[in-house]
């Protein structure tokens, strides 16, 4: 496990920002283990949502060793190291397409059975209280990659346009294209009602 190679010292500084963390882990490694520690929780329900159990413990050990071979890399004027780690995330959950795609073709069949993943969180209370559950998973079926991340990373991840656009390395401007794209499925699967409505706009514009 990721965890156990860059285990946190027992006098971390809980109060030193991710870019710090990650610029004392270039000398000290177990400096990384603080940044997991704080992020990897997260980034596992995220991976969880979209994949399900069975690879999520493997999808997060390999963004956070990717994140920790490239730490030397990262841009220290961020300090939050959130988006970056989502962004690597992505590129990860992108090799697992057709674990995905299961995934939400696996929920349409099981409709509203008690059990049926994935869970929808955010999206979820409104479209299960109103029986749109399987039109839901089938217009997340049918997205583009890219559009269901920019959907999914504001949706399930709570990140901005701008972080959104530090984690996958694109304009402010296409995400919000992507964005309006993914939209407008979603509200045409569902008989253009938008279960997104108080989701309009992302935190931190």
């Amino acid at each position: 496990m990721f965890s156990r190679l860059v285990a946190p010292t027992e006098d971390d500084d809980t109060e030193a920002d991710d870019a710090s963390l990650i610029q004392r882990s270039i000398v000290d490694p177990r400096e990384f283990g603080a940044l997991y520690a704080r992020h990897a929780a997260a980034i596992h329900r995220y991976v969880v949502r979209r994949l399900g159990d069975a690879v999520a413990d493997d999808v997060v050990a390999e963004t956070f060793l990717i994140a920790f071979r490239g730490r030397a890399r990262y841009d220290s004027a961020r300090r939050t190291a959130s988006p970056w780690l989502y962004g690597i995330a992505s590129n990860v959950i992108a090799k697992h397409h057709r674990a995905e795609t299961r995934m939400y073709r696996a929920y349409l069949r099981a409709g509203a059975e008690a059990g049926a993943e994935p869970t929808l969180d955010r999206v979820e209370n409104r479209v299960m209280a109103a029986g749109w559950q399987r039109e839901l998973a089938g217009a997340l079926v049918q997205l583009s990659a890219k559009d269901r991340d920019v959907l999914l990373l504001i949706a399930w991840a709570d990140l901005s346009y701008e972080e959104i656009s530090q984690a996958l390395g694109i304009p402010v401007g296409t995400v919000r294209s992507r964005l309006n794209r993914a939209r407008r499925k979603v509200r045409s699967a569902l008989g253009d009602i938008n279960p997104m409505a108080a989701d309009e706009e992302p935190r931190n514009e």
